[in-house]
């Protein structure tokens, strides 16, 4: 069983990697995002697998090049459940980024059953 904070390292490390096909594989077929602060419906709360992948098929379309700074996990008392910690700094768009991120993630025998992605600036 792959523990939560290496499925949250895989999951960062594929986004940096544009790993785009292979990020929806990391995911239960049941999983659930949520997105709390975005004004976007269309990706405020993806329920499953297949709204996942489409979602990282999305940004696949993205000019996104970007690396993750300052990662910190933090354990909780829940062992399935860590917080990960970080910034997305680089260009989005053609456009420079600084994008603080916390995600609260929770992870069941070896994938992510649930995550709340909380995603700052730009």
């Amino acid at each position: 069983m792959t523990a939560p904070a290496e499925v949250f390292r895989q999951l960062v490390d594929g986004v940096v990697g544009h790993k785009w096909d292979q990020l929806p594989l990391l995911y239960a077929e049941d999983a659930v995002v949520t997105h709390p602060f975005s004004t976007d419906p269309a990706v405020a709360r993806l329920e499953g697998r297949a709204q996942i992948r489409e979602h990282f098929a999305q940004a696949a379309e993205m000019a996104v090049d970007f690396r993750a700074e300052d990662l910190v996990v933090h354990q909780t008392t829940d062992p399935e459940v860590i917080v990960g910690e970080y910034t997305y700094r680089g260009s989005l768009g053609g456009q420079d980024i600084a994008m603080p991120m916390i995600l609260v993630v929770r992870v069941r025998d070896g994938l992510i059953v649930e995550s709340r992605d909380y995603t700052g600036g730009r």
